[in-house]
Order: structure tokens, then C-alpha cells, then sequence
């Protein structure tokens, strides 16, 4: 039973940054697979920000967070981050990892992911 834990999340003022993390566990260790973030804003739909294919690492990113948003790996503790830097209110959102253990192939689209976090709220004023 594959588990996704974030944390991470708070407030922030515009230009700020936060670092949210993902725990994950319940997967088969040194396999490729997808991994990444997503957002919903209230009232507004999912949205993907960032993926990453793990082995070799292949990212994409959101036109919306690109050159502010760094997303990274740490195998040895079974971790995805997502650095946020220069923090708009515009990235106001409930912040979700999500995981897929048997795709090759990742996906913006929400309804491809099988595995979700609880969430972590992003406030920034």
C-alpha cells in the first residue's frame, strides 16, 4: 500500500519561498517511476506543477512556476521536494504529491495519478 506524507507548507509573503516534502512508502525500491506535485486553488481545478520520471530524473514543469520551482529527489530517504522560490499569491494552493509505480509515461493530467498525499496548505499575501 503505496504512502505519500507531505509537509512543508505555511505561509509566506510574495517573493518568499517554502520547501514542501513528500514521504513516501510502500513502493518497490530501486525502480523508475513517477513522481510528482500538483495544486488546487479553491474554486479552481487541479492543476499539474511538476513531475519527474525518477530514474534518470526527467522533469517537467508548469509554465506558471517555471525558473521558480526546483523539484528533487533523495532515493536514500524515499523523498521528493519542491523548492518554491519567488512565492506570487497566484501560487495559493492546497499542494498534493502524487506517485504512479507503473507508468513509463508521466502525466499533467490529475486522473492518471493513482496515488495521492493528504495535501499541504501554500498561503502567500
Amino acid at each position: 500500500h503505496v504512502q505519500l506524507v507531505e509537509s512543508g507548507g505555511g505561509s509566506v509573503q510574495a517573493g518568499g519561498s517554502l520547501n514542501l516534502s513528500c514521504q513516501a512508502s510502500g513502493f518497490t525500491p530501486g525502480r523508475s517511476y513517477c513522481m510528482g506535485w500538483f495544486r488546487q486553488a479553491p474554486g479552481k481545478e487541479r492543476e499539474g506543477v511538476v513531475y519527474i520520471y525518477t530514474r534518470p530524473g526527467s522533469t517537467s514543469y508548469a509554465d506558471s512556476v517555471k525558473g521558480r520551482f526546483t523539484v528533487s529527489q533523495d532515493d536514500a530517504k524515499n523523498t521528493l521536494y519542491l523548492q518554491m522560490d519567488n512565492l506570487n499569491p497566484e501560487d495559493t494552493a492546497m499542494y498534493y504529491c502524487v506517485a504512479d509505480w507503473r507508468s513509463k509515461v508521466c502525466t499533467m493530467v490529475p486522473a492518471a495519478w493513482p496515488d495521492w498525499g493528504q495535501g499541504t496548505q501554500v498561503t502567500v499575501s
